[in-house]
C-alpha cells in the first residue's frame, strides 16, 4: 500500500511562534506587576508607549519590505521586545524617549537585519543601550519604592554602590543609603524575585532550557562571591548581585532569546557564563551600573566564535 507523504519534517511539536510569545508575555507579568506595586503607574505607562510604538513601527517595516502585515503582527514577538524594554527602562523615563527606544529596538535591533528569526542581536537590549550611551542621566535615575515615588529619583542601588565606594566609603556606610534593600537593591529585590518566579514559569512550559539561566547566574555569582571574600569591604557579595539590577529578567528573559543565543548545549553554558562574568565586570569597573545589556550585546557577538568551538562538526563535513 502506498501512503501520499508530504516534505520533512514530519513531526509537529505543537510549538508556533505565537504560543511561546504569549508564554513569555504571561511570564513578565509579575515583573510588571511588582513594578507597579513599587513605583506607581508609571510602568504601565511606558508599557502602553512601548508597545503601540513597536507595533506601528513593524507595520511600517513590513509594509516597506513589502510582507504581510497582519500575519506578522499577530506572531506576538514585537509585543515581547516592547515590554522587555519597558520594563527595564526607569519608571519616569519621559513618553518621548520610550518611543524613540522602542523604534531603534525594531526598526535597527530586528528589521535592519531581516526580521524575525535573523536578528544576530537582542532587539530590546540594542534599543535600551541606545538608550543608555545616548541619555545616561535619564536612564540612571529610578523612583525609590515607595508612596513618595512620583517625588523623588535617586540613583539605582549598583550605581550608588560603585559611587560609594570609589569614594572611600566602607560597604557598610554606603549600604546604609535608602536605595539598598536586605539584601539588594531596595524594591528591586522583589522585582527580581517577581522575573525569576516568570523565568521558573517558562522553565516548567520548557518554554526556555536551563543552560543559559543557570549559568549566567553562576557566572556572576563565583565571581562576586569569591572578590567578596577576599575584600569585603570593596566588594558587594552574590546576594546583592543576584537581588539587583536586571539580573533575573536578563538571565531568563533576555539573555535566552533563541536567535541570539548560542545553538549548541556546551555553547549556551558558554554563553550564559560569560554573559554573567561580563555583568559584574562592568558593574565592578565599567563605566555603567548595570552591565547586563552590554554584557548580552557583547556575548551575542561572540556567538558565532562560540557555535563554532561547541557545534559537533556534521559527519564526513570538513570543519569551516
Amino acid at each position: 500500500m502506498e501512503f501520499a507523504t508530504s516534505p520533512p519534517p514530519y513531526v509537529v511539536a505543537g510549538v508556533t511562534v505565537p504560543r511561546v510569545m504569549l508564554q513569555v508575555l504571561l511570564a513578565l507579568v509579575p515583573v510588571a506587576a511588582a513594578q507597579v506595586y513599587l513605583f506607581g503607574t508609571g510602568p504601565l505607562r511606558l508599557l502602553a508607549i512601548a508597545g503601540t510604538t513597536a507595533l506601528a513601527c513593524e507595520a511600517l517595516a513590513l509594509r516597506l519590505r513589502r510582507r504581510s502585515v497582519p500575519l506578522a503582527l499577530s506572531d506576538g514577538s514585537v509585543l515581547v521586545t516592547a515590554a522587555l524594554l519597558a520594563l527595564a527602562v526607569p519608571p519616569l523615563l519621559p513618553a518621548w524617549l520610550m518611543a524613540f527606544g522602542t523604534a531603534v529596538a525594531v526598526l535597527i535591533g530586528k528589521h535592519a537585519y531581516g526580521g524575525l528569526g535573523q536578528n544576530p542581536f537582542n532587539p530590546a537590549m540594542v534599543g535600551y543601550a541606545v538608550l543608555l550611551v545616548s541619555f545616561p542621566l535619564e536612564m540612571t535615575r529610578w523612583p525609590p519604592s515607595g508612596p513618595e515615588w512620583d517625588a523623588v529619583t535617586g540613583a539605582t542601588a549598583l550605581d550608588a554602590l560603585r559611587t560609594g565606594l570609589r569614594q572611600s566609603f566602607t560597604m557598610e556606610e554606603v549600604r546604609a543609603g535608602i536605595e539598598f534593600g536586605r539584601v539588594g537593591a531596595a524594591g528591586g529585590e522583589w522585582v527580581n524575585l517577581a522575573a525569576l518566579a516568570g523565568g521558573l514559569y517558562l522553565l516548567l512550559r520548557r518554554v526556555i532550557r536551563w543552560h543559559i539561566p543557570v549559568a549566567m547566574l553562576a557566572g556572576l555569582a563565583v565571581p562576586a562571591a569569591a572578590a567578596h571574600a577576599l575584600d569585603p569591604g570593596g566588594h558587594a557579595g552574590a546576594a546583592f548581585h543576584l537581588a539587583s539590577g536586571a539580573t533575573m529578567l536578563g538571565a531568563f528573559f533576555i539573555a535566552t532569546d533563541p536567535v541570539s543565543a548560542a545553538t549548541s548545549d556546551r555553547g549556551r553554558l558558554l554563553f550564559g557564563a560569560g554573559i554573567g562574568l561580563l555583568t559584574w565586570l562592568i558593574r565592578s569597573w565599567g563605566g555603567y551600573p548595570d552591565g547586563v545589556a552590554f554584557a548580552v550585546l557583547l556575548m551575542n557577538l561572540a556567538v558565532p566564535l562560540v557555535d563554532r568551538w561547541t557545534v559537533p562538526r556534521i559527519h564526513g563535513h570538513a570543519p569551516d
